[in-house]
């Protein structure tokens, strides 16, 4: 692999998980760093001794770099990524929940010959790949799926009125179905119509509804329902895939997922990780698989040195997020 220079903007939790696992999988790609605030970029020069910049302008007179990780919040990514793009930076993006701009970054990216990649990492789960395997071998099936955790442990090292998920435009509902929906259609199919419910339950100083409860129809005849709330006082994902010849139940960690056995009818663990794929350094969530992240990194790289088209793309977002968008009226 030939030697390259890549930057990494918005230097928080996600920023430094992304530089951590870059060095992981090659320790020679030179990495900078881009964030406004002065703090952060301090803490990151301390920490990883990489150089840092306040913008990216001035990131790019100053080096010379190939690619640019946002890794900022999602109201931010449509100006970072056409700024990025503009400037002939191949782009790895965290998710974004717009999606007004895609059209026009989809089309500067091709017209410069640039890769953009978006992050879907629930994709990269072992556990949901096995599912989708095990869908598509049987889709006789029906599921319940509930998601929910409380928004002020989100990110308790700060005020949930402070970032991003307060906003309308990116509100917590709003997040949980751009992580979720991308494998729930890969593996169920298109969604052809749903029902919904939603409410605020809560005290939260939010303006959008706290739960939801959808009846998807998909185009492949399965049918399913998905609970998303932000009230959870327990952190919980919890699915159960419900068929004649097929029962999986998964809730949402490593150790949790479960294939029913006919000849001893039973549930069997399945197991598909080893110690080394959780991710030790996350110190609030139990469900982070660091390999899962990892994979997107190596994704990425392999798209950049061998001209792989990544597996998930903005065009399929973009009919993610069009649904969201009908979802929240």
């Amino acid at each position: 692999m030939s030697k390259r220079k890549v930057a990494v903007i918005g230097l928080g939790s996600m920023g430094k998980r992304r530089i951590r696992l870059i060095n992981q999988y090659d320790s020679t790609i030179s990495i900078v760093g881009i964030d406004s605030n002065i703090s952060r970029r301090n803490e990151i020069e301390e920490q990883y001794r990489i150089h840092t910049y306040a913008t990216i302008e001035e990131a790019i007179s100053n080096q010379t770099m190939t690619a640019i990780f946002v890794c900022t919040s999602p109201i931010s990514h449509k100006d970072i990524i056409i700024e990025a793009l503009s400037f002939g930076l191949n782009v790895f993006t965290e998710i974004n929940l717009l999606n007004d701009y895609y059209d026009q970054v989809i089309h500067l990216a091709k017209e410069k010959g640039l890769l953009l990649y978006l992050s879907s990492t629930f994709l990269k789960r072992r556990e949901i790949q096995y599912l989708i395997k095990e869908i598509k071998n049987d889709s006789n099936v029906s599921y319940q799926y509930h998601v929910g955790q409380y928004l002020p442990d989100w990110h308790p090292w700060e005020d949930y009125r402070d970032f991003f998920v307060s906003d309308l435009r990116t509100n917590g509902c709003r997040e949980i179905m751009a992580i979720e929906f991308p494998w729930l259609i890969e593996a169920f199919g298109n969604v052809t119509n749903f029902t919904i419910e939603k409410h605020k339950y809560s005290t939260l100083e939010i303006g959008y509804p706290d739960s939801y409860s959808i009846l998807f129809r998909h185009e492949t005849g399965i049918q399913g329902t998905i609970n998303i709330n932000i009230i959870s006082r327990q952190a919980k994902r919890d699915l159960i895939v419900i068929g004649e010849n097929l029962q999986v139940e998964w809730g949402g960690n490593p150790n949790s997922l479960s294939r029913w056995n006919n000849r001893e009818k039973k549930m069997d663990k399945v197991n598909l990780y080893k110690d080394s794929d959780i991710d030790k350094n996350d110190s609030y969530s139990t469900t982070i698989i660091e390999n899962a992240y990892f994979e997107e990194v190596h994704e990425f790289f392999e798209c950049l040195d061998n001209g792989k088209l990544p597996g998930y793309t903005f065009q399929k977002d973009k009919k993610i997020i069009d649904l969201i968008n009908m979802i929240e009226g």
